[in-house]
Protein backbone atom coordinates (compact mmCIF):
# COMPACT_ATOMS: atom_id res chain seq x y z
CA UNK A 1 0.00 0.00 0.00
CA UNK A 2 1.25 3.27 -1.12
CA UNK A 3 1.47 6.60 1.46
CA UNK A 4 -0.89 7.75 -0.68
CA UNK A 5 -3.58 5.23 0.09
CA UNK A 6 -2.81 5.36 3.54
CA UNK A 7 -3.75 8.59 4.13
CA UNK A 8 -6.86 8.54 1.52
CA UNK A 9 -8.03 5.80 4.09
CA UNK A 10 -7.00 7.59 7.07
CA UNK A 11 -9.41 10.61 6.14
CA UNK A 12 -12.27 8.86 5.03
CA UNK A 13 -12.02 7.15 8.73
CA UNK A 14 -11.93 10.49 10.63
CA UNK A 15 -14.61 11.99 7.98
CA UNK A 16 -16.88 8.95 8.81
CA UNK A 17 -16.67 9.49 12.26
CA UNK A 18 -17.31 13.05 12.38
CA UNK A 19 -20.61 12.49 10.19
CA UNK A 20 -21.94 9.62 12.93
CA UNK A 21 -21.24 12.36 15.61
CA UNK A 22 -23.40 15.32 14.02
CA UNK A 23 -26.19 13.68 12.69
CA UNK A 24 -29.28 15.28 11.51
CA UNK A 25 -32.52 16.15 13.41
CA UNK A 26 -34.58 13.09 13.08
CA UNK A 27 -37.56 15.28 15.10
CA UNK A 28 -36.67 14.26 18.69
CA UNK A 29 -36.10 18.18 19.50
CA UNK A 30 -38.04 21.39 18.16
CA UNK A 31 -36.19 24.83 16.86
CA UNK A 32 -35.12 27.74 19.07
CA UNK A 33 -38.24 29.45 17.49
CA UNK A 34 -40.57 26.29 19.03
CA UNK A 35 -38.85 26.69 22.38
CA UNK A 36 -39.70 30.72 22.58
CA UNK A 37 -43.09 30.41 21.72
CA UNK A 38 -43.93 27.65 24.42
CA UNK A 39 -41.96 29.41 27.09
CA UNK A 40 -44.30 32.80 25.90
CA UNK A 41 -47.61 30.19 26.22
CA UNK A 42 -46.55 28.53 29.59
CA UNK A 43 -46.28 33.01 30.58
CA UNK A 44 -49.92 33.43 29.23
CA UNK A 45 -51.12 30.90 31.07
CA UNK A 46 -49.40 31.28 34.20
CA UNK A 47 -51.57 34.84 34.04
CA UNK A 48 -54.38 33.38 33.05
CA UNK A 49 -54.14 31.20 36.18
CA UNK A 50 -53.52 34.46 38.13
CA UNK A 51 -56.28 35.95 36.31
CA UNK A 52 -58.78 33.14 37.75
CA UNK A 53 -57.38 31.66 41.23
CA UNK A 54 -55.72 34.95 42.71
CA UNK A 55 -57.74 38.04 41.34
CA UNK A 56 -60.77 37.49 42.97
CA UNK A 57 -58.98 37.83 46.34
CA UNK A 58 -58.82 41.03 45.80
CA UNK A 59 -62.07 41.95 46.49
CA UNK A 60 -61.84 41.69 50.33
CA UNK A 61 -59.27 44.77 50.05
CA UNK A 62 -62.72 46.90 48.09
CA UNK A 63 -62.70 50.34 49.69
CA UNK A 64 -65.26 52.98 48.65
CA UNK A 65 -64.67 56.15 46.76
CA UNK A 66 -65.03 58.99 49.52
CA UNK A 67 -65.29 62.33 47.90
CA UNK A 68 -62.68 64.66 49.41
CA UNK A 69 -64.73 67.26 52.12
CA UNK A 70 -63.64 71.11 53.35
CA UNK A 71 -61.80 69.30 55.80
CA UNK A 72 -59.09 67.37 53.64
CA UNK A 73 -58.48 70.21 51.28
CA UNK A 74 -55.12 68.93 50.27
CA UNK A 75 -54.37 66.32 46.90
CA UNK A 76 -50.60 64.95 47.70
CA UNK A 77 -49.29 63.39 44.48
CA UNK A 78 -46.31 61.13 44.23
CA UNK A 79 -44.15 58.79 41.42
CA UNK A 80 -43.61 55.36 41.63
CA UNK A 81 -41.52 52.98 39.43
CA UNK A 82 -43.10 49.76 40.37
CA UNK A 83 -41.04 49.14 43.44
CA UNK A 84 -37.44 50.11 41.72
CA UNK A 85 -35.22 52.55 42.94
CA UNK A 86 -35.22 56.35 41.42
CA UNK A 87 -34.82 59.76 43.16
CA UNK A 88 -38.07 61.01 41.75
CA UNK A 89 -39.63 58.23 44.21
CA UNK A 90 -39.57 60.67 47.13
CA UNK A 91 -40.71 64.16 45.71
CA UNK A 92 -44.04 64.91 46.77
CA UNK A 93 -46.40 67.23 45.50
CA UNK A 94 -49.63 69.38 47.49
CA UNK A 95 -52.50 70.82 44.99
CA UNK A 96 -54.77 72.86 47.36
CA UNK A 97 -57.62 75.22 46.21
CA UNK A 98 -57.40 78.70 48.32
CA UNK A 99 -61.03 78.96 48.75
CA UNK A 100 -60.60 75.81 50.61
CA UNK A 101 -57.79 77.13 53.10
CA UNK A 102 -59.31 78.19 56.80
CA UNK A 103 -58.84 81.62 56.15
CA UNK A 104 -60.60 84.96 58.05
CA UNK A 105 -62.05 87.05 55.24
CA UNK A 106 -61.04 88.45 52.03
CA UNK A 107 -58.07 89.99 52.71
CA UNK A 108 -56.59 87.38 54.15
CA UNK A 109 -57.04 85.49 50.71
CA UNK A 110 -55.50 87.94 48.43
CA UNK A 111 -52.77 88.03 51.09
CA UNK A 112 -52.37 84.24 50.65
CA UNK A 113 -51.90 84.51 46.80
CA UNK A 114 -49.74 87.14 47.28
CA UNK A 115 -47.44 85.53 49.53
CA UNK A 116 -47.78 82.33 47.26
CA UNK A 117 -46.11 84.11 44.58
CA UNK A 118 -45.68 81.50 41.54
CA UNK A 119 -47.01 78.82 43.22
CA UNK A 120 -50.56 80.36 42.73
CA UNK A 121 -52.28 79.73 39.67
CA UNK A 122 -55.84 80.88 38.33
CA UNK A 123 -56.26 77.42 37.22
CA UNK A 124 -55.55 73.93 38.75
CA UNK A 125 -53.17 72.18 37.62
CA UNK A 126 -53.44 69.01 35.25
CA UNK A 127 -51.64 66.49 37.01
CA UNK A 128 -53.55 67.72 40.29
CA UNK A 129 -57.18 65.77 39.83
CA UNK A 130 -59.21 68.44 40.91
CA UNK A 131 -61.89 70.04 38.44
CA UNK A 132 -61.93 73.67 38.18
CA UNK A 133 -65.54 73.50 39.97
CA UNK A 134 -66.93 77.58 41.02
CA UNK A 135 -66.28 76.91 44.93
CA UNK A 136 -62.69 75.42 44.07
CA UNK A 137 -61.58 77.44 41.46
CA UNK A 138 -62.75 81.46 43.32
CA UNK A 139 -59.36 82.55 43.97
CA UNK A 140 -56.99 79.46 42.46
CA UNK A 141 -54.80 77.31 43.53
CA UNK A 142 -51.27 76.99 45.29
CA UNK A 143 -49.18 73.99 44.13
CA UNK A 144 -45.96 73.35 46.30
CA UNK A 145 -43.78 70.39 45.77
CA UNK A 146 -40.18 69.54 47.46
CA UNK A 147 -37.50 66.73 46.96
CA UNK A 148 -34.85 68.24 48.86
CA UNK A 149 -35.10 65.54 51.43
CA UNK A 150 -33.92 61.72 51.07
CA UNK A 151 -37.33 60.72 51.94
CA UNK A 152 -40.99 61.25 50.75
CA UNK A 153 -42.32 61.39 54.76
CA UNK A 154 -39.99 64.14 55.17
CA UNK A 155 -40.43 66.24 51.89
CA UNK A 156 -44.30 66.23 52.84
CA UNK A 157 -43.86 66.99 56.30
CA UNK A 158 -41.91 70.13 54.67
CA UNK A 159 -44.66 70.75 52.53
CA UNK A 160 -46.90 70.77 55.37
CA UNK A 161 -44.87 73.04 57.64
CA UNK A 162 -45.17 74.95 54.64
CA UNK A 163 -48.37 75.54 54.22
CA UNK A 164 -49.04 76.10 57.79
CA UNK A 165 -46.76 79.00 57.78
CA UNK A 166 -48.52 80.72 55.09
CA UNK A 167 -52.16 80.44 56.38
CA UNK A 168 -50.70 81.71 59.76
CA UNK A 169 -49.14 84.52 57.90
CA UNK A 170 -52.28 85.44 55.77
CA UNK A 171 -54.40 85.21 58.86
CA UNK A 172 -52.42 87.94 61.00
CA UNK A 173 -53.84 91.65 61.57
CA UNK A 174 -51.55 94.08 59.67
CA UNK A 175 -51.89 97.22 58.84
CA UNK A 176 -50.79 96.83 55.32
CA UNK A 177 -53.71 97.00 52.69
CA UNK A 178 -53.49 93.91 50.85
CA UNK A 179 -56.65 93.80 49.27
CA UNK A 180 -55.12 97.08 47.32
CA UNK A 181 -52.11 95.39 45.77
CA UNK A 182 -52.19 93.75 42.52
CA UNK A 183 -50.98 89.73 42.26
CA UNK A 184 -48.16 89.15 39.93
CA UNK A 185 -48.67 86.96 36.85
CA UNK A 186 -45.37 87.20 35.42
CA UNK A 187 -44.90 83.82 35.92
CA UNK A 188 -48.48 83.03 33.92
CA UNK A 189 -47.56 85.09 31.16
CA UNK A 190 -44.48 83.58 30.79
CA UNK A 191 -46.13 80.04 30.46
CA UNK A 192 -48.82 81.63 28.30
CA UNK A 193 -45.55 82.63 25.71
CA UNK A 194 -43.63 79.10 26.32
CA UNK A 195 -46.53 77.39 25.49
CA UNK A 196 -47.00 79.29 21.64
CA UNK A 197 -50.74 78.69 21.43
CA UNK A 198 -51.81 81.99 20.02
CA UNK A 199 -52.50 83.63 23.46
CA UNK A 200 -48.66 85.35 23.75
CA UNK A 201 -49.43 86.90 20.32
CA UNK A 202 -49.85 90.78 20.45
CA UNK A 203 -49.65 90.94 24.77
CA UNK A 204 -52.98 89.02 24.92
CA UNK A 205 -51.60 87.36 28.19
CA UNK A 206 -53.73 84.20 28.46
CA UNK A 207 -57.20 86.84 27.55
CA UNK A 208 -58.46 86.96 24.03
CA UNK A 209 -60.44 90.75 23.64
CA UNK A 210 -64.05 90.14 22.37
CA UNK A 211 -66.85 93.06 22.01
CA UNK A 212 -67.43 92.77 26.26
CA UNK A 213 -63.97 94.62 26.27
CA UNK A 214 -64.63 97.67 24.07
CA UNK A 215 -66.99 100.84 24.98
CA UNK A 216 -70.15 100.79 23.69
CA UNK A 217 -69.70 104.05 22.03
CA UNK A 218 -66.54 102.62 20.10
CA UNK A 219 -68.85 100.41 17.97
CA UNK A 220 -71.07 100.56 14.80
CA UNK A 221 -74.22 101.38 14.96
CA UNK A 222 -76.19 98.20 13.05
CA UNK A 223 -74.38 96.31 16.67
CA UNK A 224 -75.99 98.60 19.34
CA UNK A 225 -78.68 96.23 19.66
CA UNK A 226 -76.76 93.61 19.94
CA UNK A 227 -74.44 95.12 22.26
CA UNK A 228 -77.14 97.06 24.83
CA UNK A 229 -78.27 93.68 25.37
CA UNK A 230 -74.73 92.52 26.62
CA UNK A 231 -73.40 95.36 28.43
CA UNK A 232 -75.62 98.43 29.84
CA UNK A 233 -74.50 101.85 28.63
CA UNK A 234 -72.59 103.66 30.95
Amino acid sequence: MSTWSAFNDGRQAISCHYTSSFLPDRGSDIPVAGHLLHRQQRQTLNYMRLIEHEIPKLVAFRKPFVPPTAATPLVIRSVDFSGEQHPLTAKRSVVVPVAHLPLRNEVAFQKAKLLAGVRWNPEPPRDSGISADEDAAKHGFIKIACEDFPRANMNLKWISDTLDKLVLEANAEDEVPYQWLPLDTRHLDSKVRKSKKGDHVRGRGGLRPSLKDFPTEWLPKRQENVISSILPFQ
